[in-house]
């Protein structure tokens, strides 16, 4: 009895003895049933012609598969062994699913994934930019394939002008990896701008040429920018990630790296028409700013200053010659009349300085002291003003003067 234990101690021993054991197990078999579930995780079991197991993938791996499976169809699965110990259940928990056959390629496919990527295969700045006009292009292909012919096809529809230049090359089978490597280096002498490397669609097997290291260390080594364009759009080689350039089929590495022959004539005449338009109003904005120069030219210049100064000068000339035949018009009308109140005038002058001058003669001639003096008799004046003898006081100086002699006197006394 000392063995003895409970359910959940054997439960919880299965448990760690199992997920301990099936870690990253790869199991294959039929799709016995499906259930896409609406919270995104996906519910299955397979079987093989003995028994069968419960399967569980959650969301976020469900979300990275490329395609959906069904029941029927015969698959690996990854994943490992979990236990759910309350009801002492075990399932499979996938993280990630491949139809059959595949498994051991898809292995290889990561495992060299991962090696290239630390080598610095998949860094974007060491990628090499596609030229933007390209003249000249090298196709590594099968030339009887029908990829290529779809290829010849889109450039001629596209931009016939291109140089093309087809190597020809295994894109399938043991020896197709070898071929791929010498045809790149072989076109990498070639002096073209681009060189396109690819094949149509086809199963894993058909495609694994790309996936070789050799293959991927030649695309990484050429000197000329590469374009990958292998199988279909949902076909993801080793390749793709090494070249310069991803394309998703053949035909679309043209479409995207050649320029639409058609698009660029519909562009050149959008932009000629702009041009010419443009043009036009260019044409008219220095139209009229040349004639506005033109203008300000011609008033601004001297000849035409001098010609406004001239009508100026006139203008001016011919205003004064009429205020002055006006002023004359009006001084011959009144010159009569002004001549006769000048005549009355200086006549009335004349008669009155006449007048004048006999006064002043008379008193002249009364004041004379020639006229006046008799003998005995004398002039008195006091500073330079006639006085008469009354008008002197005792102690007074004054001055005698008759016509021929002057004297001072001082009045010492009246009588």
């Amino acid at each position: 009895m000392s063995n003895m234990m409970t359910v959940s101690s054997l439960n919880t021993k299965i448990k760690s003895l199992l997920e301990a054991t099936f870690m990253h197990t790869l199991v294959e078999g039929e799709v016995a049933s499906v259930t896409y579930h609406t919270s995104g995780h996906l519910y299955f079991s397979i079987k093989d012609d003995k028994s069968s197991i419960k399967c569980v993938m959650w969301r976020s791996s469900v979300a990275r598969m490329k395609f959906r499976i069904e029941k029927g169809m015969h698959i690996v699965v990854e994943g490992s062994v979990s236990v759910y110990t309350p009801r002492g259940e075990y399932q499979f928990q996938t993280v990630r699913i491949e139809p059959y056959g595949k498994g051991a390629l898809a292995l290889a496919y990561e495992q060299l994934k991962e090696k290239l990527k630390q080598k610095g295969y998949f860094d974007t700045q060491r990628k090499k930019t596609i030229p933007k006009h390209i003249q000249k292009i090298a196709l590594v292909t099968a030339k009887d394939s029908a990829a290529l012919h779809d290829i010849l096809k889109i450039i001629e529809q596209r931009w016939a002008m291109v140089a093309v230049t087809i190597v020809d090359t295994l894109v399938q089978g043991e020896q197709a990896s070898y071929q791929i490597v010498k045809s790149l280096v072989y076109a990498d002498t070639l002096g073209v701008d681009v060189v396109v490397v690819g094949r149509g669609g086809g199963s894993v097997e058909d495609l694994w040429s790309f996936n070789e290291e050799r293959v991927a260390d030649a695309i990484f080594h050429l000197q000329t920018p590469v374009v990958s364009a292998v199988g279909h759009e949902v076909d993801v080689l080793i390749s793709d990630f090494v070249a310069d350039l991803r394309a998703p089929t053949p035909s679309a590495a043209i479409e995207m790296i050649l320029p639409d022959a058609q698009e660029i004539r519909y562009t050149l005449s959008e932009l000629f028409n702009r041009f010419t338009y443009s043009m036009q109003q260019c044409i008219i904005q220095k139209k009229q700013r040349l004639q506005h120069n033109e203008a300000l030219l011609v008033r601004s210049s001297p000849v035409q200053k001098l010609k406004e100064t001239e009508e100026a000068f006139l203008r001016v000339q011919n205003e004064l010659s009429r205020r002055i035949a006006y002023t004359l018009e009006r001084s011959r009308v009144k010159l009569p009349n002004i001549k006769a109140q000048y005549q009355q005038v200086f006549t009335l002058n004349c008669k009155q300085k006449e007048q004048n001058l006999n006064l002043i003669n008379q008193q002249f001639l009364i004041n004379n002291p020639k006229n006046k003096c008799r003998t005995g008799w004398a002039q008195v004046s006091v500073e330079g003003k006639m006085v008469t003898l009354s008008k002197i006081s005792k102690e007074d100086s004054f001055v005698l003067e008759d016509e021929f002699t002057k004297i001072e006197a001082l009045c010492v006394g009246k009588l």
